[in-house]
Order: structure tokens, then sequence, then C-alpha cells
């Protein structure tokens, strides 16, 4: 016996993303140029990475955590447990590997993987206290 989840399931529990990633392309359009002015094209090349890695890595978290909340609710947290380790781990490894890199962009990446968390974070806290959940009322009357 196999279990389907209905059209649109899944996407109704991304209804975050597109202010995430509003929120990393703010990000984008500011960080490439600064550093490109700052650390030429490596730079630019360097700030696009660590912005563009770090909404994939949002994007990735939300899909997985969506695809389990849709099949089970008992899922969600395993799975998203899971993801952020796998995640960590991966950056864990990626560190080791190219920490004494002497590449030019290494600090412009890193300044933007710094500035797309805050950008990503901020806008869905924007998103969290102005988005409509049906299950939650507020009392407007003071």
């Amino acid at each position: 016996m196999t279990t389907t989840s209905p059209p649109g399931r899944i996407r109704r529990r991304l209804n975050h993303l597109p202010a995430g990633l509003l929120g990393t392309g703010l990000v984008l359009v500011l960080a490439v140029p600064i550093a490109a002015i700052t650390r030429g094209g490596p730079g630019a090349l360097g700030a696009a990475i660590g912005v563009i890695g770090v909404a994939v890595s949002y994007v990735l978290s939300s899909l997985a955590v969506a695809w389990a909340d849709s099949i089970s609710p008992q899922l969600t947290m395993p799975v998203g447990l899971a993801t952020y380790a796998i995640k960590f781990s991966l950056l864990g490894v990626l560190l080791m590997a190219f920490g004494g890199s002497t590449w030019p962009g290494l600090h412009a990446m890193a300044f933007s993987i710094i500035a797309a968390v805050i950008g990503w974070n901020a806008a869905h806290l924007w998103w969290i206290t102005h988005a409509r959940i049906p299950y939650v009322e507020i009392d407007q009357q003071s």
C-alpha cells in the first residue's frame, strides 16, 4: 500500500520561502558589488557563493521538513534534526578542507554567509509576524 499526498500539500508548508529568498536576494545584490570593490573578482565570486549557499541550505531544509510533515507530523523533528546535523557536518568538513586556503574570495564568502543568514532570518521573522495563520487569532480589542 502506497500513500501519496494530495497535490499542493507540501507547497502549503513552504509559504515562507519567498520571504527568505527575497531576504537573501537583497543580501546578494548588496554583497557582490561591495565584495567586488573591496576584494575584486574573487571577492565577488566568494560573496555570491556564500549567499547562494545559504539560500540553497535553507531551501533544502525547508523541503525536507515540509516533506516529513506531509507524511506525518511526528517525522518533522527527526528529519529537521537530521538535516541540521548533516548540513553542519558537511560545513565542518568544508571548513577543515579549505580552512588554510589563501583564496582571495574566502573572507568575502565568510562575511556574505553571515549576512545571508541574517537576511534570511530577518525576512523570515517579518513573514512570521505578518502571515495569516488560520489557527491563531489575535484579539485586536484592548
